[in-house]
C-alpha cells in the first residue's frame, strides 16, 4: 500500500561531468534521516534525459544499495522501446525497487490506442507494479481517463498513477476513474493539502523541501488541517518559486538540496539553465528557513 511523501532524487555530477557515487549515497542518506515515506529516483528531476543508458543502471543500482530496503523505492523507466523498458524494470526489480513508473515512448502524435498498446506490453511482462507518468504539461504526451481506466482493465498490475496536474483535474481523473489507481501527484506539492482532499495517497517532490512535506502529509493523515495548512504556507513562495518550469527547479532546486546537504558545488550537465544573481538571491531568501539535510 504505497503512499506519502516520495523525494525524487537529483543526480549529482561531478567536475567532470560524471554521476558522482559519493554525493548520490549524501543524498539519499540526508533524505531517509527525515523519515519520508518511500524514496524515488531516474524521473525528470533525475535529468533521466541527460543520462545514457549504462549510468541510468549505474545509479540505479546505486540508489537500490544505498537504501536498502529500509523505505520503498520508485523507480521511473524512460526507455524509448518495449524491450528497453521490459529490461528496466527487471533491473529495477533486482536493485530492490518496489514499484516502477513508466514514462511513454519520446514518439508524440499517435493515436491514443499505440500509447496504450506500448504501455500494455510493457506490463504483460513487468513483475512489480506499474505507474504510468501522466504528464502531458512537461513530457508532452498524455492519456485521457478513459485511457487509463482501460489500461487498469486489460492490465491490472497498472494500478498506481503518477500525475502532473492541478488538484482539480487529479479530482476528476479519480472520480472518472472509479478509485482504481492509487495516485500520486507531483509538481513540487503545488496544491499539497488540496491534493490529499482530492484523493491522492502521496506526492513525489523533489528534495529541496520534502521533510515539511512530509510532516504536511502527517498532519492530514491526522485530521490536523490547520496544521497542515500553516506548514504547506511556509513553503509555498518557494515552491512557487522553483515550479515557474523543469528547467527552473532543476537549476535552482538542486542547488538548494545541495546547500542543505553541504555540498559546496553544483556541477550541471549541459544543456541547463543557469542561475542568475537575482534568482540565487531569491533562492535564499525564500529557503532561509531550512536548515540542513
Amino acid at each position: 500500500m504505497f503512499q506519502g511523501i516520495y523525494p525524487i532524487l537529483y543526480a549529482f555530477f561531478d567536475a567532470s561531468g560524471r554521476v558522482d557515487r559519493k554525493l548520490m549515497r549524501r543524498q539519499v542518506e540526508g533524505c531517509l534521516r527525515h523519515q519520508p515515506q518511500g524514496l524515488a529516483v531516474l524521473g525528470l528531476a533525475t535529468e533521466v534525459g541527460k543520462l545514457q543508458t549504462n549510468e541510468r543502471r549505474q545509479l540505479l543500482e546505486w540508489v537500490g544499495e544505498d537504501v536498502g530496503g529500509r523505505v520503498p523505492l520508485a523507480v521511473t523507466v524512460a526507455e524509448p522501446s518495449v524491450d528497453g523498458q521490459v529490461e528496466m524494470v527487471r533491473a529495477a526489480k533486482a536493485a530492490g525497487a518496489s514499484w516502477v513508473i513508466l514514462q511513454p515512448p519520446p514518439v508524440a502524435g499517435l493515436a491514443e490506442i499505440e500509447y496504450l498498446r506500448f504501455f500494455g506490453a510493457v506490463a504483460e511482462r513487468a513483475e512489480l507494479p506499474v505507474a504510468i507518468q501522466n504528464a502531458a504539461q512537461y513530457i508532452g504526451i498524455g492519456l485521457s481517463n478513459a485511457g487509463l481506466k482501460t489500461l487498469n482493465r486489460n492490465h491490472p498490475n497498472i494500478s498506481l498513477l503518477k500525475g502532473e496536474a492541478p488538484a482539480n483535474a487529479i479530482r476528476s481523473l479519480i472520480e472518472e476513474t472509479e478509485g482504481v489507481f492509487r495516485v500520486f501527484n507531483g509538481r513540487g506539492g503545488l496544491e499539497l493539502t488540496d491534493n490529499f482532499r482530492a484523493g491522492c495517497v502521496g506526492m513525489i517532490p523533489a528534495p529541496e523541501c520534502f521533510e515539511v512535506q512530509v510532516k504536511v502529509y502527517e498532519a492530514m493523515q491526522a485530521g490536523d488541517e490547520a496544521e497542515a495548512e500553516r506548514l504547506y504556507r511556509s513553503i509555498l513562495p518557494l515552491i512557487t518559486f522553483l515550479m515557474a518550469s523543469i528547467e527552473t527547479f532543476l537549476c535552482y532546486g538542486k542547488r538548494l538540496t545541495a546547500r542543505r546537504l553541504g555540498i559546496a558545488e553544483v556541477h550541471q550537465r549541459q544543456p541547463s539553465q543557469q542561475p542568475t544573481p537575482f534568482g540565487l538571491e531569491m533562492l535564499a531568501r525564500l529557503s532561509k528557513e531550512l536548515g540542513p539535510l
